[in-house]
């Protein structure tokens, strides 16, 4: 027995996966050639699973910005904002996103997970109420252990069941904040935010949405669901990250909260954390101004998305509910699934393997994100490929083989 022990049962799933030769926690690229490619096993693959929305990484203009800011300011801050102070970087894009969102305050952090556990743990606190979607990601869970809130789970995208359950918390003390995000990691499905924004209103909470994977996707500007659903005025707090869209790291929050500059007093993930490296905050900077002023880069986007998921849909897969940059496939099992993304690897293409505990309603996913800078032949190759890999595994046999009821 060792302190390891109490993870006997996830230590057996993952053995089970190592046994059949697929090590998702070790797979290592040779190279990264670009956005869209990669070498894998000494062959060149076409990489489907980055949330690489925009394809920023590789952007001319990004890496000259984090190389002149990396020689200008060197290579990190050795500490937090607090203890080391904030560089012109870090306030100048504060400012840029807070512009950018028609907000009055934002604050920074170092990843987009902390962000959540920063800002969840800081807003609401022992005696207050935080309703989460049930599908939400695991940085809004952990951020609820960390304010010692009262959780209260609703069904994933029913507005109903959260009224219900916000209507049997009148006249309990204490604050309300709903959390729900703009588009689900997992399934690639959004939140009904009219629906959730007309509940918060007549029930008198709060509203935060996480706009990881929505921002720079939706919304006529790009600010994400909020943006596209026109209830941007109802959402209290935005919080984001810049490893989708924007190809760098880091995690923020804007908010028109008069008292929101506290939270850099009373946030301990902000203020315990070494502050982002000049050079991530210069690239970020560059994307974002990218984001904001060339709009063919989203609307690119948008069209691989659809050109993916009708193609696969039209394969006979089982996808999820509506066309969004993350596409996921459903496999009846976690044994075909695991065979099947070991295949497509194997014929060059790199996507996510997705299973439990990290899917919702223990669903087995071939999870694939598209990128702006893919190609109409990338993804086409992609749809032959998974072709290809389903017709040998009899996924097409007798019509498609659907994992009944998963997405």
């Amino acid at each position: 027995m060792t302190i390891l022990a109490k993870h006997a049962a996830l230590k057996h799933a993952y053995d089970a996966l190592r046994e059949s030769g697929v090590d998702p926690a070790h797979l290592k690229f040779d190279d990264i050639i670009s956005p869209t490619e990669g070498v894998l096993n000494g062959r060149r693959t076409i990489l489907m699973g980055t949330n690489n929305y925009l394809g920023l990484t590789f952007d001319p203009d990004c890496i000259e910005s984090s190389v002149e800011a990396t020689r200008h300011q060197g290579t990190g801050t050795t500490g937090s904002r607090m203890a080391n102070g904030t560089y012109l970087g870090h306030s100048a894009l504060e400012t840029a996103l807070a512009d950018f969102y028609g907000r009055k305050q934002c604050m920074v952090f170092s990843t987009g997970y902390q962000a959540n556990l920063g800002v969840l743990s800081s807003l609401v606190g022992r005696g207050d109420h935080l309703m989460l979607d049930a599908d939400s990601h695991a940085s809004i869970y952990d951020g609820s252990r960390l304010g010692q809130a009262e959780v209260i789970r609703f069904r994933h995208n029913s507005a109903d069941d959260l009224y219900k359950r916000l209507r049997r918390l009148e006249g309990a003390p204490g604050d309300r904040l709903i959390v729900v995000e703009g588009i689900y990691s997992m399934l690639g499905d959004t939140a009904p935010l009219k629906e959730i924004a007309a509940v918060k209103r007549e029930t008198g909470a709060y509203l935060l949405v996480d706009e990881a994977h929505s921002m720079g996707v939706l919304g006529e500007t790009g600010r994400g669901l909020a943006e596209a659903a026109g209830v941007e005025a109802d959402v209290d707090f935005i919080v984001g990250t810049f490893s989708k869209s924007l190809g760098s790291v880091g995690g923020f929050c804007v908010s028109d909260s008069p008292d929101f500059d506290i939270m850099r007093i009373v946030c301990r993930p902000y203020m315990f954390t070494a502050s982002l490296p000049p050079g991530v905050v210069a690239s970020t900077l560059t994307a974002l101004h990218k984001l904001r002023t060339e709009p063919h880069l989203r609307h690119g986007l948008m069209r691989n998305a659809h050109r993916l998921y009708e193609g696969l849909q039209r394969l006979g897969f089982e996808t999820g509910p509506e066309p969004n940059p993350i596409v996921a496939v459903a496999m009846p099992d976690q044994e075909t699934a695991v065979i099947f993304w070991k295949m497509l690897i194997e014929a060059g293409l790199y996507l996510n393997l997705a299973v439990p505990p990290a899917t919702p309603n223990n669903v087995r996913l071939l999870r694939t994100s598209i990128s702006a800078a893919h190609t109409f032949a990338q993804i086409d190759t992609a749809l032959d490929i998974f072709a290809d890999v389903g017709r040998q595994l009899g996924f097409f046999a007798e019509g498609p083989r659907r994992a009944a009821g998963a997405l």
